[in-house]
């Protein structure tokens, strides 16, 4: 079977003068022109993993990693500079779905709003419409306009439709630890569904107990580069050590090659640690 996901030599690189990412007109014109001046910044370089289906990702590290760089990559939203992507099957990101959102709209109508922006027909997601009310639990302020909603009641109703459109790849930003205990618990148990359903699941997250307890697999960035690969419990403690150092003034040591064969995660940094399969 392939891969859900499969990220090779990923290179991600932003142009500080214009403080964001290259526009897809302009990673055109680049694509003859590689070389790296000073207005230029590799969010991402040297970054690859694979993720089969019905395995989970964790993908941890400090703020300014590269994390939301990659799972913007990942759901079609930025373009990588160099390396290649593939993501195999039907995508579901809070991401995407975020950016679909109408504030003016109820949630009833960005329901179906958020199914026509990942071409879903419409019957389909009338038909999952009362799944996803209920699993939201936003009791009235369902018919209410999204700008009304506070920044946990909209990720519940993200959440709510990401996962009710039965994705082959999930894509998820913290939103694990969002709502109160119950929703939490909830949450959870769904993603634990659609692993059983063997789905792929990528987590970005700064809850390492949700790296350890729900995760197959982790990958830790640093500085755009993966520094560390393998079981969840390993790369938490390398984290950790390597975080604890830095609150202290320090500056890690770069890291020896991390073995980890089930993910194959590979991250070759340039003048950094490294973490090979």
């Amino acid at each position: 079977m392939a891969d859900a996901i499969d990220v090779r030599t990923l290179g991600v690189r932003y142009n500080l003068r214009l403080t964001r990412k290259n526009t897809v007109r302009e990673s055109f014109k680049n694509l003859a022109r590689r070389r790296e001046g000073p207005g230029h910044f590799w969010a991402l370089r040297d970054v690859s993993f694979r993720v089969p289906p019905g395995e989970s990702l964790a993908v941890i590290g400090p703020n300014g990693a590269g994390k939301s760089t990659l799972l913007q990559v990942l759901a079609g939203i930025l373009l990588p500079d160099e390396g290649a992507i593939e993501v195999n099957g039907r995508i579901s990101s809070l991401l995407t779905l975020g950016a679909g959102f109408d504030a003016e709209l109820s949630g009833r109508d960005n329901i179906l709003l958020a199914g026509a922006f990942m071409g879903i027909p419409h019957a389909d997601m009338v038909a999952r419409m009362p799944g996803i009310i209920d699993f939201a639990d936003l009791g009235q302020f369902i018919d209410a306009p999204i700008k009304t909603y506070s920044s946990g009641m909209n990720a519940r109703l993200g959440f709510s439709i990401a996962t009710a459109v039965e994705p082959d790849v999930l894509l998820l930003d913290e939103v694990l630890g969002t709502g109160d205990a119950t929703f939490r618990a909830k949450s959870q148990a769904r993603v634990v569904e659609l692993m059983k359903a063997a789905r792929a699941i990528v987590l970005v997250t700064h809850d390492m107990s949700w790296a350890r307890e729900f995760c197959n697999h982790a990958i830790l960035l640093e500085g755009g580069n993966v520094v560390a690969a393998g079981e969840p419990d390993d790369v938490v403690l390398v984290h950790e050590e390597r975080s604890e150092i830095r609150r202290a003034g320090g500056q890690p040591d770069r890291l020896p090659p991390i073995v980890d064969r089930g993910l194959e995660a590979v991250g070759s940094a340039r003048g950094g640690a490294a973490a090979a399969s």
